[in-house]
């Protein structure tokens, strides 16, 4: 996993900056309900995010929730007062205190079963009856658009994502949440292009392809023999999942 404490600095630019967390926060509204009177972004960042929400709904209480010291004080300039450092696996608040939970672009950065299931369960403990949990999901499938790029790299080895919209769904409903919506945005300024590709392949970007690997380096020479080295492909689009808990009764 990248060191988020290093990224921190350059991690907006680098990640569709303003743009995508625009077209991110008006999917989250879009799933929200104007009911909702409190809201917990668990694994905020840098509050790229976290910001837009308070200030789109002046009555919605917004607190952020990261456990990198790095983001977490990026995350503070953005929205002072509000912002938390907590592990996601064991959130420091009662149960039922809130009326919405996000975690966008969190579940696919882990790689042990064990802390999705936890995450998603402390979610949904957190979340009061009646509440929403919204979640992105399906990430890495998001990036792969067609491209000739995706062409070349199709052949490589993945991990199983732990973001998969099922078993996230699967866990959501054990802990009794109950499918309720879904949407998708289009990322921004994140089509990948072939040089590009080949600098996150030597970043170790690619999990299962390590920086060194004589298969990391087949493919960057592979992903070197294509046209229009600079030029980026489509962008991404990310898929959004809801769910409810159930009303007391």
């Amino acid at each position: 996993m990248l060191d988020y404490n290093k990224e921190a600095d350059g991690y907006d630019v680098s990640r569709g900056g303003e743009a995508r967390a625009e077209a991110a926060t008006r999917t989250l509204l879009d799933l929200i309900p104007d009911t909702v009177g409190r809201l917990l972004d668990v694994a905020c960042g840098t509050g790229i995010v976290t910001r837009r929400l308070a200030a789109a709904r002046p009555g919605l209480r917004v607190t952020g929730a990261d456990l990198t010291p790095a983001m977490v004080r990026r995350a503070t300039a953005r929205l002072p007062g509000a912002i938390v450092r907590a592990d996601s696996r064991r959130l420091p608040f009662r149960g039922g205190a809130f009326g919405a939970v996000t975690t966008v672009w969190l579940l696919h950065l882990l790689d042990d079963a064990d802390d999705v299931r936890a995450i998603v369960a402390e979610c949904a403990r957190v979340l009061r009856p009646g509440g929403v949990y919204i979640t992105t999901v399906d990430k890495a499938a998001a990036h792969d658009v067609g491209s000739d790029i995706d062409v070349v790299l199709a052949p490589r080895p993945r991990r199983p994502a732990a973001d998969a919209a099922g078993t996230v769904t699967g866990h959501a409903t054990r802990c009794g949440l109950q499918p309720v919506g879904r949407s998708v945005f289009r990322g921004a300024g994140q089509g990948r292009s072939p040089r590009e590709t080949i600098a996150d392949l030597h970043r170790g970007w690619f999990t299962m392809l390590p920086p060194g690997d004589p298969r990391t380096e087949e493919f960057a020479a592979r992903l070197a023999r294509l046209p229009d080295q600079n030029r980026p492909r489509p962008d991404p689009t990310f898929s959004v999942r809801a769910y409810r808990k159930p009303a007391a009764g």
